[in-house]
C-alpha cells in the first residue's frame, strides 16, 4: 500500500505545523513548504522524522508552485495566514501594500490548484484556509474580508472543475498561534482571554484544533466544495 503523502504550504509554524505532527503520528508522509529557511529547518528539527520533506517557496510565484509537485501527492493543504500589512483603513488603502495578503492567500491557492490536479492520486483534495474575517470583518481589514470570502467562492468553482479532486476550505477563528507574539508584554496573554470571554466554547482555538478540522475535511471522500467553521461559535456571537 503507498504511503499517504500530503504537502502543506505554510506547514513550518502555527496551524501547519500542528498539521504535519498530526499526520506524522498517523503514519504519513509529510513535505512542508515555507518562505523561510530558517522556520523550515526548525520545524524539521520539531518534528524530528525521516518522512519530512522541506522545500523553501513562495506559493505567489508559479515556478515555486509547480517545483513541489515533482512527485505524486494525495493531498494538498495551505494555511497561509492573513497578512498584517493588509489592515488598513479604505479611505488610506495602499495597494501595494496589500498586495502580499491577495498573492499569498489568492493567487497563491489558485495556483496551488493549477499545479495540485494533475498531480494528486485518486481520492485527492485541495485545502485552502480562509478565516473568521470573511463572516466577521472588522474596521480596516476590508481587503483580509475580501480575500478569504474570495476563497469560498472559488473552491466552490474548483471543485466543479477539478472533479474528482476534491477542493474544501478551513475558515479557523480566533487561534493561539505565533502571529500572537507580535503583541508585546503580557498583552497577548489579555487579548486571548477576552477573546475566549467573547465565545460560545470559553477559549480560543489551538493549532491542534484546526489540524483534526483539516485532516477530516481531507479523509472524508464526499465532502467538496466546503466551508468548514472552526471557530468556537464566533459567527454566532
Amino acid at each position: 500500500m503507498t504511503t499517504e503523502h500530503v504537502i502543506i504550504v505554510g506547514g513550518s509554524s502555527g496551524m501547519g505545523l500542528a498539521l504535519a505532527e498530526t499526520l506524522l503520528s498517523e503514519g504519513s508522509e509529510v513535505t512542508i513548504a515555507s518562505r523561510s529557511p530558517e522556520r523550515l529547518e526548525k520545524a524539521a528539527r520539531s518534528l524530528a522524522s525521516d518522512r519530512v520533506r522541506t522545500v523553501q517557496a513562495d506559493i505567489a510565484h508559479e515556478n515555486d508552485v509547480a517545483r513541489l509537485f515533482n512527485e505524486p501527492a494525495d493531498h494538498v493543504v495551505t494555511t497561509a495566514v492573513d497578512g498584517v500589512g493588509a489592515y488598513q483603513p479604505i479611505a488610506e488603502f495602499d495597494v501595494d501594500t496589500a498586495r502580499g495578503v491577495l498573492d499569498s492567500k489568492l493567487i497563491g491557492a489558485i495556483l496551488l490548484a493549477k499545479h495540485a490536479a494533475p498531480a494528486l492520486r485518486p481520492g485527492g483534495s485541495i485545502t485552502l484556509t480562509s478565516g473568521i474575517a470573511a463572516y466577521r470583518p472588522s474596521p480596516r481589514g476590508s481587503m483580509v474580508a475580501a480575500v478569504n470570502g474570495a476563497l469560498a467562492s472559488f473552491a466552490r468553482a474548483a471543485a466543479l472543475e477539478l472533479a474528482p479532486v476534491r477542493v474544501n476550505v478551513i475558515s479557523p477563528g480566533w487561534v493561539d498561534t505565533p502571529v500572537w507574539d507580535l503583541i508585546p508584554g503580557s498583552g497577548k496573554a489579555a487579548t486571548l482571554a477576552a477573546k475566549a470571554e467573547a465565545l460560545p466554547v470559553g477559549r480560543v482555538g489551538r493549532p491542534e484544533d484546526i489540524a483534526h478540522a483539516i485532516v477530516a475535511l481531507m479523509r472524508n471522500g464526499f465532502i467538496t466544495g466546503t466551508v468548514l467553521h472552526a471557530d468556537g461559535g464566533h459567527r454566532l456571537v
